[in-house]
């Protein structure tokens, strides 16, 4: 195994002090990532991240060090791991894994500059005063992925269209619960379905939020936004092929893992553009002026061999649009 591999698997945090007090030594810039996963789920994106860095000259290990903080879907952990890799008065901050690690990071420092991932629109969580100029020390990327939830209440609809009732659910921890909730309850009224709004923010939870579906007459559920579920999408996918639900998600993970349907945008691209916006702040640019980036390409990825098993028809329509068939 690689000394690299070995300290992502470890989190880096323990495994890179030597080379961060090392960097430190011969300044040497450190990246402060703070994460809401832990390193089994994100070590594909993180590798993402590093290509971004490299795009821009930096390599770690060599030219940049990084100072890992996973939360473990713990999110209350994360104000003080912020505020940990503030007092380690590290270079920049990439707050990554979702819409809580950015709020953290942001209320732990008003002057080390800070790059956020997030799927949530930044200026409406008061996190940049604009998408063109952020000010303060903070910028990021954005998938919006939160305003694409009525659009995958209405997918869902279109690949179930008798469902008069539909679930959605949400993580009540997540900073985006309830602007999600909110903008499904308005998309139902439109197309005319009732949404059942369901909490679940542990494994256990999960299997009373699909027991509840009986109980209520759903249909099909719409999975929310949230780094917590994405990094368990085999565990959501098996659930809903269990209960025999029509189920959606937004990344492709959850379609590729037996889902029904996943419909955003690309995760591993995301975190590239994380890491080539992390290096141009090493650089010397200002966070900001640096526009906030949007990753408006989307994918639908359709699972035809779950839609068999559920005893779906898929439209020519909803084919015709896939931008990926899973057979």
């Amino acid at each position: 195994m690689k000394r690299r591999e070995f300290i992502t698997l470890l989190g880096g945090a323990a495994a890179s002090c030597p080379l961060v007090a090392r960097a430190q030594q011969t300044n040497v810039p450190v990246i402060g990532w703070l994460n809401t996963g832990s390193p089994g789920y994100y070590g594909d994106l993180a590798r993402a991240f590093r290509q971004g860095l490299s795009e821009t000259g930096f390599v770690e290990g060599r030219t940049v060090a990084i100072e890992y903080r996973w939360a473990d879907d713990q999110y209350d952990r994360l104000p003080a791991l912020a505020a940990d890799l503030v007092r380690r008065q590290v270079t920049v901050i990439a707050a990554t894994g979702g819409a809580p690690s950015a709020p953290a990071a942001k209320a732990a420092t008003a002057t080390i500059p800070i790059v956020f991932q997030t799927g949530l629109d930044p200026v409406e969580a008061k996190l940049v005063a604009s998408l063109n100029r952020p000010g303060g020390n903070i910028t990021g990327v954005t998938t919006l992925s939160v305003e694409l939830g009525p659009k995958r209440l209405e997918l869902l609809r279109e690949m179930v269209p008798t469902a008069s009732n539909i679930a959605l659910l949400v993580n009540p921890a997540n900073p985006n619960a309830e602007r999600l909730s909110r903008d499904a309850q308005v998309a139902g009224r439109t197309l005319g379905v009732q949404v059942q709004i369901l909490h679940a923010s542990s494994e256990r939870e999960f299997e009373a939020a699909f027991g509840a579906l009986d109980k209520t007459q759903v249909r099909a559920i719409e999975i929310g936004t949230d780094g917590f579920f994405n990094r368990r999408s085999e565990q959501l996918a098996a659930l809903a092929l269990r209960y025999g639900v029509p189920a959606l998600a937004p990344y492709r993970e959850f379609a590729a893992a037996g889902g029904l349907m996943s419909y955003g945008g690309s995760l591993t691209n995301v975190y590239r553009l994380v890491g080539a916006y992390t290096g141009r702040i090493l650089k010397g640019e200002n966070a900001a002026n640096l526009p906030v980036q949007q990753v408006t390409n989307v994918n639908l990825i359709l699972n035809l061999k779950t839609a068999k098993a559920l005893g779906l028809t898929v439209s020519l329509s909803l084919l015709g649009r896939a931008d990926e068939v899973i057979e």
